[in-house]
């Protein structure tokens, strides 16, 4: 048998992969993706074999919508999916440094073969040496790309400040601008004054007070399947913000009336009358002396009518007159539930169902037979909400600004068409993953100064030729941190000073050939993104590239001024870059808006990870068994579980 299973194994028919082949796979995505890219970009538009139109700006809605076959393709895809659902930006980006680095790696491979001279052919030859420079180029990131970000890039940048979302402080300006930039690359120039608008009103509305405005984003982020509503039929400026929560169903017995009084409500994750059967049971039924088989089905239905009628009879003890239930309930359920003149809502979704108890501070109840007053939410009010052509259940809660502090509101979207009116709640909630990208501090290094002689010697850190630099040597001692809501001008900015620090380093003369080379194959490839972003005018292009340089100090990397040491919080042993307060207004001159600098470190990051994955792949084995996993269509629906999935 074993044999067998041999011989069947090598009839299976494997594929060489050679640097060439994954080049091709990854220049077929960024072909597509280019029609959208930069501020010039277009939308994409998808017809599916169902008629049905897809109109997009999304690099990470148009890679996942696309029907791919070749197995290095749909990896590509992943990781794509995967960066941009943690950071909700940059999908496009990623693609085209990834094309970039390729091109690079393979032009390097073909001219240096002799690396690698124990492989029998030059195509072995100039895969072991890509597999060696993406390695290589992995490693100096992960130990040094933040250094240069920190020392060369921040000093040029700006603060945001989210403590107050409506301000009209230079700060806060900042932020609103960092907001239209990014609705911009993905809703076109039409929308985003409105939708920034919008979105810094949701965030007030939902910013806790006394807390750190991450956890408000959090919150929103998490909830947001709960917190948005999308309208399709409808022009978009009807798109608005509604108070309370929206409860995706319609009520299934009779809304009474409208109380003026506050109403009492209550959540059941489970069946209200008990289940006979459930999946997986076997009924057992056994003829006694007197007792036959249906009379005792009658006898058990009887049974859960009568305890029915007792959970009804204790919510109404309770004053309970609003039932909300995660699974559909019975016909007499219904009917009891009509009787007591209760509105009873059924199917309500797990997200639902989290938010409204997050937010009304009860428990759901779990056994009918136990029911007490912390099960019990207060309500202002309970009501039917008609939005397009479907009816909703709308609700409020009595004390939820005085006990959390914040004023719970839903959100709704508006589009003429369904996808317009997905595109657009995408974009919204991508929003809020690049601004949690935004907040988090960016990796900490052990990059920090401990002068020798006086400071006032001492006016520059070069990172070019510290060990030429007696009169300045650096001790790693300490922590170099970036704040947090740290950005910088778009346009490339962030592209032309690091490649200009990643170039005058690889040209150092302190630094080994390896890391020579492996820095200037990262400066080269980074100058791809603003190339593309000024593909449609080459002198656009020098044009920026001239502004960013003139800001850089004439000597190389003078930013000793702009490290000082920090008190109060921040005294322990780290530095703070006074300049990422106020930045450069020069930078202002490219009128591209902003954009995160953390979400650009994590980008070239992840890019680089990909590419090591790439590269490792040697062989490509086709089978003709359906393997045990998520196909690609789980992207499309973007519901593909992360244990499915490849490691970046």
């Amino acid at each position: 048998m074993l044999s067998n299973t041999f011989q069947r194994a090598k009839m299976v028919p494997l594929e060489q992969l050679h640097l060439n082949h994954v080049l091709q796979t990854v220049s077929a995505l960024e072909s597509v993706i280019l029609r959208s890219f930069g501020p010039e970009g277009g939308q994409v538009l998808f017809t599916r074999d169902t008629g049905q139109v897809m109109l997009s700006r999304s690099g990470k809605r148009i890679l996942t919508a696309l029907h791919l076959d070749h197995p290095l393709a749909r990896m590509v895809v992943r990781c794509v999916w995967k960066h941009s659902t943690i950071t909700g930006d940059g999908s496009k980006t990623f693609v085209l440094l990834l094309a970039s680095l390729l091109r690079i790696i393979h032009a390097t491979a073909s001219k240096e073969t002799h690396m690698f001279q124990s492989h029998n052919s030059t195509k072995a030859a100039e895969a072991a040496t890509a597999r060696h420079l993406a390695d290589k180029l992995l490693e100096f990131a992960l130990t040094e790309l933040d250094k240069f970000i920190v020392l060369n890039v921040l000093p040029h940048g700006f603060c945001v400040s989210l403590e107050n979302f409506t301000a009209k402080t230079q700060h806060n300006l900042s932020f609103q601008t960092l907001l239209v930039s990014f609705f911009h690359t993905r809703l076109g120039y039409a929308y985003c004054d409105f939708f920034r608008n919008l979105f810094c009103e949701l965030l007030s509305h939902w910013k806790v007070k006394d807390d750190q405005p991450s956890f408000s984003i959090q919150l929103l982020n998490n909830s947001f399947p709960a917190l948005h509503t999308q309208v399709s039929g409808v022009p978009v400026s009807c798109s608005r913000l509604i108070e309370g929560q929206v409860i995706h169903r319609d009520f299934a017995t009779p809304c009474p009336q409208v109380r003026k009084q506050p109403l009492k409500a209550a959540v059941f994750n489970g069946y209200l009358q008990p289940k006979l059967l459930t999946t997986g049971d076997v009924l057992e039924l056994r003829c006694g002396d007197k007792v036959t088989e249906d009379s005792g089905i009658v006898h058990f239905s009887s049974w859960t009518e009568r305890s029915v009628e007792s959970i009804i009879a204790t919510l109404q003890s309770f004053g309970v007159s609003v039932l909300l239930c995660a699974l559909k309930q019975s016909s007499a359920v219904l009917a009891a539930a009509t009787q007591a003149g209760m509105c009873l809502v059924e199917c309500v979704s797990e997200e639902e169902i989290s938010l409204f108890t997050q937010l009304s501070g009860v428990t759901p109840i779990s056994d009918c037979r136990r029911i007490h007053p912390e099960h019990i939410a207060t309500l202002t009010f309970c009501k039917p909400l008609l939005l397009g052509a479907h009816r909703y259940v709308h609700l409020d809660f009595h004390d939820c600004e005085e006990r959390l502090k914040v004023k719970p509101c839903s959100l709704v979207i508006c589009a003429p068409s369904e996808g317009q009116a997905d595109q657009h709640a995408c974009a919204f909630q991508d929003a809020l993953r690049m601004l949690l990208t935004a907040l988090e501090p960016m990796h900490k290094t052990q990059t920090a100064l401990k002068k020798t002689i006086p400071s006032e010697e001492c006016t520059s850190l070069h990172t070019d030729n510290i060990s030429n630099e007696a009169a300045c040597r650096v001790h790693l001692h300490q922590k170099c941190v970036i704040e947090t809501g740290c950005v910088i001008s778009a346009g490339g900015t962030f592209e032309f000073l690091l490649h200009h620090a990643l170039h005058q380093y690889g040209h150092s003369c302190s630094v080994s050939v390896n890391t020579s080379a492996v820095s200037q194959l990262l400066a080269k490839a980074l100058l791809s993104v603003p190339r593309q972003i000024y593909s449609h005018n080459l002198k656009h292009f020098l044009q920026a590239q001239t502004r960013v340089m003139a800001l850089i100090p004439r000597q190389p990397n003078a930013l000793s001024t702009n490290l000082i040491h920090t008190e109060g919080p921040l005294a322990d042993g780290k530095l703070s870059l006074c300049s990422c307060n106020k930045g450069n207004m020069s930078l202002k001159l490219l009128d591209l808006g902003f954009e995160s600098v953390s979400c650009k470190y994590q980008l070239v990051l992840a890019v680089l990870q990909c590419l090591t994955n790439l590269l490792r792949m040697n062989m490509l084995l086709r089978t003709h068994t359906i393997l045990h996993t998520k196909s690609h269509n789980s992207l499309n629906a973007h519901s593909e579980s992360s244990e499915d999935e490849d490691e970046d």
